[in-house]
């Protein structure tokens, strides 16, 4: 078998093939050729920035380039003697598992110290985007899942589905089944049929820290008077992108007194919500504008009254101001009645499982 000499590089913004071919060696008017072999076997316009690349050699003869467009999944192009052209993948294994993590500092740093994939922590935090507030997870909390991981040649490609999961808080267990209805609605339920999908995300941004309260009496750090401050600060990086917590439309996204750029939505007849001190705005977010849940309305900033950079986020329910933090988020629509026995047959069957798993 004749012995090559590889070299590997990444596709740079905005090259052409043909450029990239010619970067490794290849003559222009062959790569030409060549670019014309593609046809419907690869589209060269699609070639991303950023994908890996491998030159194979021989004899500083360049003989072989596989352009790689994901874990499994690549094209290879004959680059001497005769041209050619034409796409592999690589086999993928399916495999059943399960995870037991108890937090001891984060989600991330103890979940990743299990040996979880990072898949496995975004869907998860995900599934539990409405029910779990993950910036403030506390020690002795659990997770428990059980999950089909996608594996070629060692390496995680995906997880999913995650059959099955809980989150553990003392005495409190919050499950999250599978069922999936097949209306584009929610996924995951609770044992009692209600979805896990709420009408409002715990928190509009991933935040560093709460840097001020809901409170009636606080200090206010300019002016020095105390007055009530109906609203939580989340103390974040400028450029930090913020969330709509669901779906509404915009009432208004301009210059507030105090508040600088602000976005302020209503949501439906009960519940309106406010954006303070952005940095910028998202594109298409004006007075009007209809929002979907976890769409990005806006950048954190300083603008307005404000120490450093923070998000000023507020609700109100029928006009009165509500604390963030402890309220409860409406149910999205709960399971079909006729489905209820498919999803406590589901749900005793993931808990057989994953309970002949636990290490007693």
């Amino acid at each position: 078998m004749e012995n090559y000499d590889m070299m590997e590089d990444r596709v740079r913004p905005g090259e052409a093939f043909t450029s990239l071919m010619v970067r490794f060696g290849m003559g222009a008017d062959d790569a030409l050729s060549l670019a014309g072999l593609c046809d419907t076997v690869f589209d060269v316009r699609k070639m991303r920035a950023g994908n890996l690349v491998s030159a194979f050699y021989s004899a500083d003869t360049l003989k072989y380039v596989i352009y790689k467009r994901d874990k499994t999944r690549g094209t290879v192009f004959k680059t001497s003697d005769s041209l050619a052209v034409w796409n592999f993948s690589r086999p993928v294994e399916t495999v059943r598992k399960y995870s037991d993590v108890t937090i001891n500092s984060s989600l991330w740093n103890d979940m990743t110290a299990a040996g979880a994939p990072v898949s496995l922590i975004v869907a998860l935090s995900e599934i539990y985007a409405w029910s779990v507030d993950f910036f403030s997870l506390q020690a002795g909390d659990r997770f428990k899942i059980l999950y089909d991981e996608s594996v070629c040649d060692g390496e995680t490609v995906s997880v999913d589905p995650i059959y099955y999961a809980e989150f553990i808080r003392r005495d409190r267990v919050v499950p999250a089944i599978l069922l999936d209805q097949g209306d584009g609605g929610g996924r995951y339920w609770n044992s009692d049929g209600s979805s896990l999908r709420k009408a409002f995300l715990k928190a509009p941004l991933k935040f560093t820290r709460i840097s001020s309260g809901f409170s009636y009496h606080r200090k206010h750090p300019v002016s020095g008077k105390v007055r009530a401050h109906t609203a939580v600060d989340y103390a974040a990086p400028t450029g930090t992108p913020v969330m709509s917590i669901g779906d509404g439309t915009v009432l208004s996204a301009g210059w507030t007194n105090g508040g600088g750029n602000t976005v302020k939505i209503r949501h439906n007849s009960t519940y309106t919500t406010s954006y303070m001190h952005l940095s910028r705005y998202a594109s298409g977010i004006k007075a009007g504008s209809h929002v979907r849940q976890g769409d990005v309305i806006g950048y954190v900033g300083a603008t307005g009254v404000a120490t450093g950079p923070h998000l000023d986020f507020r609700v109100w329910k029928d006009g009165t101001p509500v604390n963030p933090l402890t309220m409860d988020s409406p149910s999205g629509e709960p399971i079909r009645p006729e489905n209820l026995p498919a999803l406590d047959s589901a749900h005793a069957l993931y808990k057989h499982i994953i309970d002949s798993l636990i290490v007693r």
